[in-house]
């Protein structure tokens, strides 16, 4: 009995540490915006100072649910959003902070609009200009019925 007490413990104990985190988009938007010049694109662009709650997710295994658009007929480009295709933040409705740019090492068999709940490690991002603010590395995903 105590074996099996003690292998429960670990096992809780390992899973609460490595495990990964169910995140809502309410949690990534604790995230302020200010206008930045980047000299390279000769562009003032929004430039992302993430709050400390956000910055605790930086490279942690994250769940998160939300709308799959495919911006790519090769599909190898895609992000989550947390609204759908006509409603998302390059339609002018929410900010930077409510899309996922999502890197995978295989094709995400998804059509535009499904939602979906994708597992991945988050990568914050608020340097480089050509990719997302949030990054999910090593996805994986599941259709939400």
């Amino acid at each position: 009995m105590r074996n099996k007490v003690l292998f429960m413990f670990f096992f809780l104990s390992f899973y609460l540490i490595f495990g990964q985190q169910k995140v809502t988009w309410k949690d990534l938007s604790k995230v302020k915006f200010t206008k930045k010049y980047f000299p390279d694109y000769d562009e003032t662009l929004l430039h992302p100072k993430f709050s400390d709650s956000v910055k605790a997710l930086d490279g942690k295994q994250i769940t998160i649910t939300g709308y799959f658009l495919s911006l790519d007929l090769s599909e190898k480009y895609n992000i989550l959003s947390k609204g759908p295709m006509s409603a998302c933040y390059f339609c002018g409705i929410g900010g930077p902070e409510t899309t996922i740019e999502l890197q995978s090492n295989f094709k995400l068999k998804f059509i535009t609009d499904n939602i979906v709940s994708i597992t991945g490690t988050l990568k914050l991002n608020d340097s480089d200009v050509e990719h997302f603010n949030y990054i999910l590395t090593n996805c994986k995903g599941t259709l939400v019925k």
